[in-house]
Order: structure tokens, then sequence, then C-alpha cells
């Protein structure tokens, strides 16, 4: 998505949620695995999680299982759970990610959770689907450090796995195998039963500073962007639409550039995916670069780049206290 956030606003009235970046033509996102979602009302512009999702429970299983699996990198030594972690919002609480025996990564660690709703993935937004990004993820020096390749032979020799995968893929237990069950988990990381959920199915209330919040979030424009079943998660835009962000901060490097590094193309300099809300006091530092350590700080910050607006902080604390009733349950336990 490109341009003035009253734009985005305007086509979101429209009834369009996924803003194509080359001609502006728009098409309702459907995610895979959603299923009708009978709290939803037309008058607010946020949907409540489905409590459940339609997956392959034994495929979810085996892909648990090799998300915290340390053969799967090239040592030995590294999960994806080191990266991501469920009891950290499905991120690592690291400005850059930096593991034992890697090279520091340039950029913030996104959550995993609830990705079955994101259209694209990656800050940058470059990967279509999951496979793409668990392939750069296996790959990557600064994660697994290794390929499908050796990390299928790391496991074909154990009688667990062997069994396991024999009886899920018979007909391509492998490497291809090996990243579809991590798909099938990825999937099922869904975190429904916010407190924000439950207020819009009506079983709950909001306190006041919430409502306050909320209202902040809807008046000054913030739902423009994060709207939707993931608040977000389901456009492109630019880091800086009012004020530029880059400028300001200095030491502009090729990952600031979003989806420009991957695309050679001037438009897309400085345009990101717009991430989920959803989660989102547990998984500080914010932004892609990891440079605001709090929710009141990056509301402030989002505010004046992203809409020409200076938070006062009792604002800002309110937008917190929103984005706080954000936070969900995984497999029926509060985060």
């Amino acid at each position: 998505m490109r341009g003035s956030h009253a734009l985005v606003w305007l086509v979101l009235i429209a009834g369009c949620t996924n803003v194509q970046a080359e001609d502006g033509d728009c098409a309702p996102f459907i995610a895979p695995f959603l299923p009708e979602h009978p709290y939803a009302t037309p008058s607010d512009p946020i949907e409540p999680l489905p409590l459940t999702l339609a997956l392959d429970p034994a495929k979810v299983a085996l892909g648990r299982q090799l998300f915290v699996e340390p053969r799967l990198s090239a040592d030995g030594r590294v999960t994806c759970a080191h990266c991501h972690s469920l009891a950290l919002g499905g991120a690592n609480g690291q400005v850059h990610s930096k593991l034992a025996g890697r090279p520091e990564g340039s950029l913030n660690v996104p959550s995993v959770f609830n990705v079955a709703f994101d259209f694209r993935y990656a800050w940058n937004g470059r990967y279509d689907k999951l496979e793409d990004i668990l392939d750069f993820a296996i790959a990557s020096p600064a994660a697994m450090a290794g390929s499908w390749r050796q990390a299928w032979h790391a496991i074909a020799g154990d009688a667990n796995y062997a069994r396991v995968f024999a009886t899920l893929y018979p007909e391509r237990a492998g490497e291809v195998a090996l990243r579809d069950a991590l798909v099938w988990y990825l999937r099922s990381l869904i975190t429904p039963n916010a407190r924000f959920d439950r207020y819009l199915r009506g079983q709950l209330d909001l306190d006041a500073q919430q409502k306050l919040g909320y209202q902040l979030f809807r008046d000054y424009g913030c739902i423009s962007c994060h709207q939707g079943i993931n608040i977000g998660g389901n456009m492109f835009q630019r880091f800086g639409v009012m004020r530029d962000y880059f400028e300001d901060r200095g030491h502009v490097q090729p990952v600031d550039t979003g989806l420009f590094k991957a695309t050679g193309d001037a438009h897309d300099k400085f345009v990101f995916r717009v991430p989920s809300l959803r989660n989102v006091a547990l998984t500080a530092p914010y932004f892609h670069d990891g440079s605001v350590a709090t929710l009141e700080g990056a509301a402030k910050t989002m505010a004046r780049y992203q809409l020409g607006r200076e938070l006062t902080s009792e604002e800002a604390s309110a937008i917190a206290a929103f984005l706080r009733t954000l936070t969900g349950e995984l497999e029926g336990r509060p985060l």
C-alpha cells in the first residue's frame, strides 16, 4: 500500500482490505483455513479471531516437535523457538536476533502468532507463502544456517520421526514433508479470546481508559492500517507517511528500505508490510529496527510519522491500554 493514511481509510470504507501495490485495484483478502466469523459486525473494522481452525492435528503435532528440534540447524544448537519463543509473544525480546554462534541479525524478529491470517511475510513483505519464509530461515546464517536436505538427513535416522513421517507422508516423506509439517504448526499458532475479542462478542466490557484508547485509535486513523481479523498484516504502507522517519533517525541501512530491497522499484522504498498488533504488548522492542522499547513510545512514534499528530502522554497511555487488550490465549491458556 502506498500513499497517505487518508487514502487507505477511504479504501477501507469502500470495502477493500487488501490494496495491490502496482495499480490500486483491490480485492478482499481471504486467508487459508478461515471459517466464517459469526461475531463480526459491519460497524467495526476489527474482527475477533476464530476459536479454532480446521487443521490436521497429527501434522500440527509433528510440526510442534520440529519447532523445538535443534537437529534442524546446521550445528544442532538452534531451534525455531530460539527466535520465536512462545513465552515471549512468538518473538524473542531482542532488538535484533542474536544467537550463540551466529552473526547478529539486521532486523527485529516478528511474532509467529496468527501468521495464518497474514497476507505476506517478513518485514518487507517479500514472501507470499509461509513455505517461502521458512526457506529463508533454514538457510539464514543468523538463524538455522543450513538447508532442508541437511535438516532431513539429521533426523531421518530417528526411528520415531521415521515412523511418524511414513504415516503422515507415505508418498513424499523427506525435505518437502519436513517443511510442510512446520507450516501446519505455524498455522495453528492462533491466539483467540483476547479481552478485546470478547468485548466485540459482547461477552465483557472494557474499562474507561481502554475504551478511550480504542476511540483514539479509530478517530486518529491508526485503524486505517491496523484493522481486520489480525489488526494489521493485510496491506503495505510506507514507514514515514507524514514525516521522514529515517532522516530523523539517521544511519539508514539497506534493510531500512523495506520492499525496495527485494524489488528495486523506487516506489517501494521504505514500504513495509503492516504488522499485526495482536499480542503487541508482549513483543517489545518495536518496529523493524527494534528502536522503541514501550507501547506508549510506539504509539507516539506512529502518530508522529504516519498521522502527523503529536500525542499527549495521556493519549499514548490510553492507546497503550487498548493495545494491551489484544493479548490472547494459546491453546486455551493466557499468554
